[in-house]
């Protein structure tokens, strides 16, 4: 039987389809070794197969990807998310513990399995209880045949930016999470990185024209990013392309991506220093001797000389929120359904600070949030079974959601959606306050996209997106010190939705996962199987302080009593030294 010209045509697609699909499989073992990045202090870091940095992941889009991992670290357990990938269809492989997998203990083993549907700059990192800054972080790079800007440049280069701390994550969690640090102040990183280094020398050709894909992979600290006598062209954020735009200066917050072409020189006279510079407004304090920046050179010529960055009267850098996206996507302008979360930072009566959405700070149930939205059936709607403390919000299918956060907090936050980008419709300047609808400006027709967003101090912002990605998604400040002290909402997207995606399709080793690790997989956020509805024995987090006790009273009453130990230890050691003898 002859084939019709448009059955010869898909055919001819598919097939073309087909083989720019590949299966990228890796082999992950993460383990300890050793590294001095900063050459201050050698240390134990997490790496894969034995090295650090660990590999970036390189696919095509439309590729499958495989990521089998196993867990030799031997004292934690661990996990992978691939930061801004949507996951369509595969929410069980987004990765956060407790929330849509078990954790792997040390010893287990788990494979990640998902296709790549979205071109564009990504990362990949633990999400176990702020165990990234320790290594185990690296980039993912998503490389689109029908990129609309790969006219404008010749070659690509990736940049991850990160900051570097001399303790281990546990300590350093164990001495911010506590009555002795009742102000919340956030342990400074030693240092800033470049590709896990310092230092870095980037060969370049004069007249070439280079696409750099920056990350910032860092704990904490957002970093202003230069290229001295260059300017940046952006192209791309968080895997939204744009239309290019010209930049002296970017500032990339933690968790951010940003692709941006600079062209080099037409000639070889010299080389340039470029700078990334960690933002000190974000540390309490700021030790003496720090040393916020580092610095990469452009080099066209290895025999001249890596000349020392000059000096920057001020931070300009380029907003964000004037970006425009490539494809001219409008704004969302029907809401179905409003989210508002208003974010603070206050003492629980252990005296440690914590973080908190509409005064819930938050606490990790017992049934991975995933499972339970599997195994509930109809009452998978119901927010209640979700937890008291998960700051859980349901969502129907395919609508149009806001959400409305409000800072009650003088320091900046980064914020991140798992499973989707939104349209960032508003962000208010410094102490703005809480938003009012009514006095705001007129939201953009064309808003900017992305994944992740800074709101100002005390200010607020407005973010749309579709409720059309099936899932258990995190909503959270990518400040690793805050997702450790609860500033964390959970979006449960189209439950019923999900259970028809995954019936059947959950792994075996997510079952083995949890059953090494004593967690339960069904029921409700409590682990109640026979009445869901019923949240007895669920995780619970320290009471509130007294009413009327502030935490200037607690920082007064910690010190008071470290003030009082010392005075008795005084007087006790006073009170045992032996006397003297009078002589004569």
């Amino acid at each position: 039987m002859a084939l019709s010209f448009s059955n010869f045509l898909f055919l001819h697609l598919l097939f073309i389809a087909v083989a720019h699909c590949a299966i990228k499989t890796y082999n992950f073992d993460v383990s300890w070794v050793s590294a001095n990045p900063d050459e201050l202090l050698e240390r134990s870091v997490i790496g894969i197969n034995g090295q650090w940095p660990i590999p970036t992941i390189n696919v095509t889009k439309g590729d499958q990807v495989v990521v089998h991992v196993k867990n030799s670290l031997g004292n934690e357990s661990t996990s992978l998310h691939f930061h801004g990938l949507y996951q369509n269809g595969t929410t069980h492989m987004d990765g956060p513990a407790q929330v849509t997998q078990c954790a792997i203990i040390p010893g287990g083993t788990f494979t990640y399995n998902f296709t790549v549907d979205q071109p564009g700059t990504y990362w990949y990192h633990s999400h176990v209880r702020g165990q990234y800054p320790d290594g185990l972080r690296g980039a993912f790079v998503v490389h689109d045949p029908e990129d609309p800007h790969k006219d404008l440049y010749d070659e690509e280069i990736v940049l991850t930016l990160s900051d570097w701390y001399h303790e281990h994550m546990p300590d350093l969690l164990a001495s911010f999470i506590n009555i002795a640090n009742p102000s919340g102040a956030e342990p400074v990183p030693q240092s800033a990185l470049v590709n896990e280094t310092q230092n870095l020398t980037v060969r370049i050709e004069p007249g070439k024209r280079y696409k750099f894909r920056i990350i910032n992979m860092g704990a904490f600290a957002a970093q202003y990013v230069w290229f001295e006598d260059h300017t940046m062209q952006i192209v791309e954020v968080d895997g939204i392309y744009t239309k290019p735009t010209d930049a002296e200066m970017i500032y990339v917050t933690v968790a951010q991506r940003w692709s941006v072409i600079v062209t080099a020189k037409n000639n070889s006279d010299a080389n340039f220093a470029f700078v990334g510079s960690m933002d000190q407004d974000l540390f309490d304090t700021v030790p003496d001797g720090l040393n916020p920046n580092v610095t990469g050179w452009l080099v066209y010529d290895d025999a001249k000389e890596k000349p020392a960055p000059k000096e920057v009267e001020s931070f300009e850098p380029f907003d964000d929120f004037d970006l425009a996206p490539y494809d001219q996507e409008s704004l969302y302008e029907h809401v179905d359904y409003q989210i508002q979360l208003d974010m603070k930072m206050d003492n629980l009566d252990d005296g440690a600070n914590y973080a908190f959405f509409n005064d819930q700070t938050y606490v990790a149930p017992k049934v991975p949030t995933l499972y339970t939205a599997l195994s509930t059936g109809p009452n998978a709607t119901n927010p209640l079974i979700y937890g008291s403390h998960t700051n859980q919000f349901v969502l129907a299918h395919n609508q149009v959601v806001e959400l409305i956060l409000n800072n009650d907090d003088p320091g900046k936050h980064p914020f991140h959606l798992h499973g989707h980008a939104f349209q960032l419709v508003h962000r208010s300047p410094d102490d703005a306050g809480f938003y009012d609808a009514t006095t705001a400006p007129a939201l953009p027709a064309t808003p900017m996209r992305r994944d992740t967003v800074l709101v100002r101090p005390n200010g607020n912002l407005v973010l749309r997106f579709r409720s059309d990605n099936p899932g258990v998604w995190l909503f959270h400040c990518h400040i690793e010190w805050h997702v450790a002290s609860g500033l964390i909402a959970t979006i449960i997207e189209a439950p019923l939705e999900m259970q028809k995606q995954l019936a059947g399709k959950i792994p075996e080793d997510h079952v083995e996962a949890c059953s090494a690790a004593g967690v339960p997989m069904e029921g409700n956020a409590a682990g109640n199987t026979v009445d869901v509805l019923d949240l007895k024995g669920e995780v619970s987090f320290a009471g509130p302080l007294p009413e009327g006790f502030t935490a200037r009273g607690v920082v007064a009453l910690v010190f008071s009593c470290v003030a009082a130990f010392v005075g008795m230890a005084v007087v006790a050691w006073y009170g045992m030294a032996p006397v003297k003898a009078k002589s004569g």
